[in-house]
């Protein structure tokens, strides 16, 4: 019967209208919400079959879509571990509830936001409950190979600030001005010393004394140096001996011209450096490249360091923590040493509104979401981390205010209908009177 349909059609169009009336309210709620995504509610008309010369009216169904691939606004904040996404991608976190049940494999859940503070067990938490993730450092900072289909690399990021490390020093930079007139015929053949600083594997400092000895020649001028290198921690052992010899032609006056090795390692042109072994192991002295401006010099009548600076660091503890826009996480230490600890992805799926959305503004895989990728941020279709922001909500109220009026004034419509209906049932039972 067609009055039987039409109030069913009234029906489905109030009930319609009440969900989009839900949709509303939930946006108009959440308009302030950090990392909120808004829903939107479709209508589609429903048509079912009919007879010759009659019509059925079918009514209205309606689906609900979040529309998590839509950001919203970042907002400067003062908080260092306060993150965003700017573009495409999510970080990766789990529940902290999971960790303190002990589960074997952590749930990878996904978000677009986060204010994430260390608690009082080192665990970088968000304000809503769930732990970031991360790929962790290895000692020399270097984050080892993991797989980008599977979460089992990934571990709960967990600061300790109570943590003592330090770096033992690889590398140094040798390079001073030596005086040309020290290797003159008639010089007094005086040498001059420097001490570098070193840290070795347990973070304890000592010394290499380094002296520069001229070639003094009966006439002319030698243009020669010996460059001796001592390690106090082995009782003032020479771990290097080398011959240093300079270029006096135009031009090119006062470079380097070559490096003979008497002892200690191999001079290496093409690096400017060589090898010397102090107590903990070796580690490389650069004097800069022959012939090539930047390294040891021979001129006028100076002896002046250029540049005396090494690598490494003696043992400190953690004074803060910063995440770059690649996700690295770095410690800064007492010392003035700067560690990687972990590095944070970016997940990645095919569609990501068809992820599950959970509590908190995190999103879990769906069947509709297709399968997750691991990028490293800035690589690939993902954008970059924000430190320092967080993302506001995608509501735009003034719309949804709007949204609100059209749907009363249709919920009203199709109440309307209803009424109407049943004031002509009404007039059909009268017929009998």
């Amino acid at each position: 019967m067609t009055l039987s349909s039409s109030l069913n059609a009234g029906v489905a169009g109030l009930a319609a209208n009440a969900t989009r009336l839900g949709s509303i309210s939930d946006n108009i709620a959440n308009s302030a919400t950090y990392g909120y995504k808004r829903v939107e509610t479709d209508f589609h008309a429903m048509v079912v079959g009919s007879g010759r010369g009659t019509y059925t009216a079918g009514g209205v169904r309606t689906s609900t879509i979040r529309l998590i691939d839509k950001g919203g606004p970042l907002v400067t904040t003062s908080n260092a571990t306060d993150l965003a996404v700017r573009g495409r991608g999510m970080l990766p976190v789990t529940p902290f509830s999971a960790l303190q049940g002990g589960a074997a494999d952590l749930p990878m859940l996904m978000t677009t936001t986060g204010s994430f503070h260390v608690d009082e067990l080192g665990y970088l938490k968000s304000s809503s409950g769930h732990v970031l993730l991360g790929w962790p450092a290895a000692a020399d900072g270097s984050i080892p190979d993991q797989s980008r289909v599977s979460s089992a690399g990934l571990q709960p990021v967990r600061i300790n600030f109570s943590q003592v490390i330090g770096q033992p020093t690889t590398a140094v930079d040798l390079l001073a001005n030596l005086p040309a007139t020290g290797t003159l015929a008639g010089a007094d053949g005086a040498s001059f010393d420097l001490t570098v600083e070193y840290f070795d594997n347990l973070g304890v400092p000592s010394v290499i004394d380094v002296t520069f000895t001229p070639t003094v020649p009966a006439s002319g001028a030698s243009n020669e140096w010996t460059l001796e290198l001592r390690d106090r921690a082995q009782g003032g052992a020479v771990i290097g001996d080398y011959t240093l010899t300079f270029d006096d032609t135009r031009g090119a006056g006062g470079t380097l011209l070559s490096v003979a090795d008497n002892t200690g390692g191999a001079y290496d042109p093409a690096t400017g450096s060589f090898t010397v072994n102090v107590a903990g192991g070796p580690i490389v002295v650069k004097i800069g490249l022959p012939g090539a401006a930047g390294g040891m010099t021979q001129l006028s009548d100076i002896f002046s360091p250029i540049q005396i600076s090494q690598n490494g660091a003696a043992a400190g503890t953690i004074t803060s923590i910063e995440v770059d826009e690649n996700g690295y996480i770095h410690a800064q230490f007492s010392t003035g040493l700067t560690r990687t600890l972990f590095q944070v992805p970016l997940v990645d799926v095919p569609n990501p509104n068809g992820l599950q959305a959970l509590d908190g503004q995190t999103y879990a895989i769906s069947r509709t979401s297709g399968a997750f990728y691991l990028w490293n941020a800035g690589d690939g279709p993902t954008g970059e981390i924000v430190p320092y922001a967080r993302e506001e909500s995608t509501t735009d109220i003034a719309a949804e205010l709007t949204g609100l009026i059209t749907t009363q004034r249709a919920y009203s419509s199709n109440a309307k209908v209803i009424q109407t209906v049943d004031e002509m049932l009404q007039e059909t039972s009268n017929i009998k009177r």
